[in-house]
């Protein structure tokens, strides 16, 4: 390479440093030329569930050039956004409610979003030339991306690892048509280590480097629009929203910092929120809660639900209040859901009459099913 091109490159880590990212790195748009057949295969299993968007031209998403022809470079961009405490402390806090790390601060969509359209605008200031900026909502497939521009690996959950940051890195590219010098991609470092996989509740990794999102509590809990369905309710505990274990379990996260962006850090009122506070919420306190959180997109009555879930999770019975109240609630989802959390707090003959009492008036069949499925 020469000079211009390496005094570009050393400048752009510069600047993306002084706007907040902790890791860069620059590909070829062709580097991962081998992920199309991987894609196949998941969505030919139907392993990615109801997500749909997944299988909208997979060729697209697979290949960079196929979604923008000029691009040249692939500019890759990391964030931390590492725990200041042990993620998995919380689960055993029954009545309490476990939320991802990732989403008990600001929504990183929007924060990552504005700082790449920054760096980006410098890149075009400094050496011309096109860009598009994208962060996980367009058909860009970041975390093998990332793994060719040296940021890390895809470890055998499937998410990326970094050696610096452990398992906590938001991820943001920048397609450019400037040809800039490439880094080198990172090598596999899992060795015969498999604790991600091990520590899953659910089992949602068929086989290491594969993932089956059905059984998958992040999807469970955020992607799937239906009721959970009935074999994984015990296994999510008190999860409400997402899950971290396959990345806590991580051992490279020995290495990890804990992340210095304020906005992503969690709120004090998101780090472990009684069951018995959130089950309390209508659809505009849910709202005010999470107000620029990414928990906000699965909307009040799928969030209950997995309030809900939780509640059953508890065995704590002062809780039993708070789901007999939600049997009457507005929604169908949600009364189902309180229906099998009452099944799990109540004796055998307490529930089936208080059941008695729910359906005589009740013309939703989804809690009758749900009664039925409780005592069967």
């Amino acid at each position: 390479m020469d000079f211009e091109n390496l005094s570009l490159r050393d400048a752009l880590t510069k600047e993306a440093r002084s706007l907040g990212f902790d890791a860069i790195g620059i590909t070829d748009p062709d580097a991962i030329a081998g992920v199309r057949a991987r894609l196949d295969a998941f969505l030919d299993s139907g392993a990615h569930g109801q997500m749909d968007w997944l299988a909208d031209n997979p060729g697209r998403r697979a290949d960079p050039k196929v979604m923008w022809a000029d691009v040249r470079s692939v500019i890759m961009l990391g964030v931390n956004y590492g725990p200041d405490e042990n993620p998995l402390a919380i689960l055993a806090r029954r009545s309490h409610a476990a939320i991802s790390v990732y989403a008990q601060g600001d929504d990183y969509h929007d924060l990552i979003k504005k700082r790449l359209k920054l760096l980006a605008r410098w890149l075009i200031a400094q050496a011309g030339g096109d860009v598009k900026v994208f962060v996980d909502t367009a058909a860009v497939m970041e975390k093998p991306l990332a793994g060719a521009a040296g940021l890390g690996w895809q470890g055998k959950h499937t998410n990326l690892v970094s050696r610096e940051f452990g398992s906590w890195l938001f991820l943001g590219a920048i397609f450019t048509t400037l040809d800039l010098p490439r880094d080198v991609a990172t090598v596999d470092h899992c060795g015969s280590c498999q604790a991600c996989l091990d520590i899953c509740p659910t089992a949602a990794f068929p086989a290491p480097y594969q993932l089956d999102a059905r059984r998958c509590i992040s999807y469970l809990t955020i992607e799937n629009r239906g009721p959970i369905p009935q074999e994984f309710r015990k296994a999510i505990g008190n999860r409400i929203y997402g899950c971290d274990d396959c990345l806590a379990a991580c051992p490279w996260n020995k290495f990890a910092q804990q992340g210095r962006e304020i906005k992503l850090a969690a709120r004090d009122e998101l780090r472990a929120p009684s069951l018995a506070d959130l089950s309390k919420l209508d659809d505009a306190a849910f709202r005010a809660l999470f107000t620029k959180s990414p928990v906000k997109r699965i909307g009040r009555d799928r969030f209950l639900r997995n309030v809900l879930i939780a509640i059953g999770n508890s065995r704590d019975i002062s809780l039993i209040q708070e789901a007999e109240r939600l049997l009457t609630d507005e929604s169908a989802l949600v009364r189902s859901s309180a229906v099998w959390a009452l099944s799990q707090l109540m004796a055998r003959d307490e529930f089936d009459a208080r059941m008695t009492i729910a359906v005589s008036t009740e013309t939703d069949a989804s809690v009758r099913a749900e009664w039925s499925d409780a005592i069967a």
